[in-house]
């Protein structure tokens, strides 16, 4: 077997966005590969056959990221291949340019054009088509002018690009940037007509939408100077123009809402126990008011990390008068379903996570990481699951993958579940450094699935170890409360675990540690080192070192900051700054890496700086690594250049401090 390199990674394959064809006698998918010399990803569109389980490439330009089935037959795609368009593009005009592929042969044909910068489109028939678009207030329409006119407008847009003004929170969001004025909005395009019909209003932020047979179900609020998390539900018929309030934007935060025969099933939590985190409940829309159909306490979606993932899919579906849903539950992500009595059934079992998904009759389809594989396909019908590809069958086969070995642990009466790797080349009579490796959220979780770099660490001889501690999702509202309670209860589970590890391998040479995470995980690895020396270096990654900068300068700050910690720089100063690791800056000794990215508006580039400065100022060794071009995302989506380098400032800082 060879050792798993750190470059393999541009070798991966990652699949997303999986849907099944009106009928389900087919679904398709996307694929993506790193292209490390464009610095980008090639991305293409697959075919699979339901009942052979056969497996073909419909595209090949390696740009088609997405897609939406027109019918059984033929596929509708966005991109960007009429030059003319584009100029337009360039010049400051929205333009969404769209194709049609039949899946039996053929080459791809334009179909339309649509005058908006669009985000998801949902067909209604062939002529007319829900679509959620961008809609800036401030922005000028440059379609209805010409000439010299036109002219002065392209200089007026580029003018502008110098400027941002902001009158509102949040005025820019992670991956999408400044927002200010901007919405999500939702149209009807009627492609013989060339007409766009606005359905939400200028100032409403549309949330979550869907649309099934001429009815379109929408999520969201109308917001001026500050955006809330409330939601309202919203129906609107198509034929009539007619908009219906199913539940007022003042009482809930709404998870999702779809159609369920002629009722609404929504997801709905009030956060009056457990704050923005709390995990909603399955409630049923009748005459106006929510009537509960389940109360629930699992972690909807799939928070199972890994940084092997690109593009997503959808959550919620309906299929045959059930609501279709991901949970994550300890150290796995699942299909269930729940119908309109309130019946729930699971479809797959707990070995991984499932990444996306679909349903037709009695089958699920899924893109899931399975027995420490990379992501495949896998059918799951009648109690059995069976892999349907080998995209990345060769990593499995040819290189050594070190699997996890469990190591849960109590503290303070609740159970903390974790996990070691193992050097590739393990001895158990020599002496080996480890690095413990800390995840985001926190109402996130780890699992048995495939992790990059802690496999490339364990390859190169390092123990990785890592668990779910208070605060993490999959085991219930309680165990992921820590309001108020940051660095304190989940540092001690942090610290129980590793005393935990050391005594149970003792090739780990305790003066050999090491500690990374990124987000909250980053958060942790700043408070660690100002509050014990046994770390030998740290690799903090968008991280948070100063809750009242943070409040004030990133796109959730005003409410996650507030909720989080039970409080304001007005409300309790002092407890802001003593939940913040910068306050801890003058007792750290670690030598510390920082990773930060220009555009994480999430954990913004000025914690990383402060934290920096901090260690710096004091004579602390530390180095920040910034880049440009990238946000929250870096480690999971970012440019395939920006990954490896990432990866490789974090390894070195490693190998010099551990080895």
């Amino acid at each position: 077997m060879e050792k798993l390199q750190l470059k393999d990674f541009l070798q991966y394959k990652f699949l997303s966005g999986l849907e099944f064809a009106p009928g389900g006698e087919h679904a398709a998918f996307v694929t993506h590969e790193s292209n490390y010399e464009e610095n980008c990803y090639n991305s293409n569109i697959w075919l699979l056959e339901r009942k052979s389980k056969n497996i073909r490439r419909l595209t090949g330009l390696d740009a088609e990221k997405s897609f939406v089935w027109l019918d059984k037959d033929n596929i509708l795609f966005k991109a960007d291949r009429d030059k003319k368009i584009t100029k337009k593009t360039e010049e400051g005009e929205p333009w969404s340019s769209w194709y049609v592929l039949n899946i039996h042969g053929g080459e791809a044909q334009k179909y339309m054009d649509i005058p908006m910068t669009v985000f998801s489109l949902k067909v209604i028939d062939a002529d007319t088509f829900a679509i959620l678009a961008e809609y800036d207030k401030r922005g000028i329409d440059l379609r209805a002018l010409k000439d010299a006119e036109r002219v002065a407008a392209v200089e007026e847009i580029k003018e502008a690009k110098d400027y941002e003004v902001l009158d509102e929170i949040p005025f820019w969001s992670n991956g999408e940037g400044f927002t200010n004025q901007k919405r999500k909005r939702l149209y009807i395009w009627r492609k013989g007509e060339g007409t766009l019909t606005p359905v939400s209003g200028e100032n409403f932020y549309v949330r979550y939408w869907t649309c099934v047979e001429g009815k379109i179900l929408y999520v969201g609020c109308e917001f001026h100077g500050k955006l809330q998390q409330t939601s309202g539900i919203f129906r609107y018929d198509v034929e009539s123009q007619k908009e219906t309030v199913l539940l007022e934007d003042k009482d809930y935060m709404v998870e999702f809402a779809e159609f369920l025969g002629e009722d609404v099933i929504c997801g709905l939590a009030s956060g009056e126990r457990y704050g923005l985190n709390e995990n909603p409940k399955f409630y049923l829309l009748k005459d106006g008011k929510p009537s509960l159909l389940k109360d629930y306490d699992a972690g909807l979606g799939n928070s199972v990390g890994s940084d092997c993932r690109y593009g997503g899919g959808k959550d919620f579906r309906v299929v045959s008068r059930k609501l279709y849903f991901p949970i994550t539950s300890h150290k796995s992500s699942f299909v269930h379903s729940i119908d309109e009595k309130g019946k729930e059934t699971c479809y797959t079992d707990d070995k991984g996570s499932v990444d996306c998904y679909d349903a037709a009759d009695d089958e699920i389809i899924f893109v899931g990481m399975r027995d420490n594989r990379l992501q495949e396909l896998y059918a799951a019908k009648e109690g059995k699951i069976e892999r349907i590809s080998s995209f990345n069958e060769e990593f499995f086969v040819k290189k050594t993958v070190v699997k996890p070995e469990p190591l849960n642990i109590t503290n303070d009466g609740a159970e903390i579940e974790g996990w070691v790797l193992t050097p590739a080349d393990y001895d158990p009579g020599k002496k080996y450094p480890a690095i413990l490796d800390i995840h985001g959220g926190p109402k996130t979780a780890y699992g048995e699935t495939f992790f990059h770099e802690m496999q490339v660490w364990a390859n190169m001889g390092y123990f990785v170890f890592f668990c779910n501690p208070r605060g993490s999702d999959g085991k219930g509202d309680a165990f992921a409360d820590i309001r108020g309670k940051y660095g304190t209860i989940d540092y001690d589970d942090l610290m129980k675990f590793t005393d935990a590890v050391l005594a149970k391998y003792p090739a780990i040479d305790s003066g050999r540690l090491g500690v990374t995470g990124g987000s909250y995980g980053g958060y942790m690895t700043n408070w660690i080192i100002g509050h014990t020396d046994r770390f030998k270096c740290a690799a903090s990654q968008r991280s948070i070192a100063n809750w009242i900068s943070k409040f004030g300068t990133t796109d959730i700050g005003y409410y996650f900051n507030a909720d989080q910690n039970q409080s304001t720089p007005w409300i309790n100063h002092d407890k802001l700054w003593w939940h913040s690791p910068m306050k801890y800056a003058d007792q750290v000794k670690t030598p510390t890496l920082f990773i930060h990215s220009e555009q994480d508006y999430r954990c913004w580039l000025a914690e990383g700086i402060q934290m920096f400065t901090s260690l710096r100022y004091h004579g602390v060794e530390a180095r920040l690594c910034m880049f440009r071009g990238e946000n929250h995302e870096l480690s999971r989506s970012g440019k395939p250049k920006h990954r490896i380098r990432r990866l490789e400032e974090i390894t070195n800082w490693f190998e010099k401090y551990l080895k």
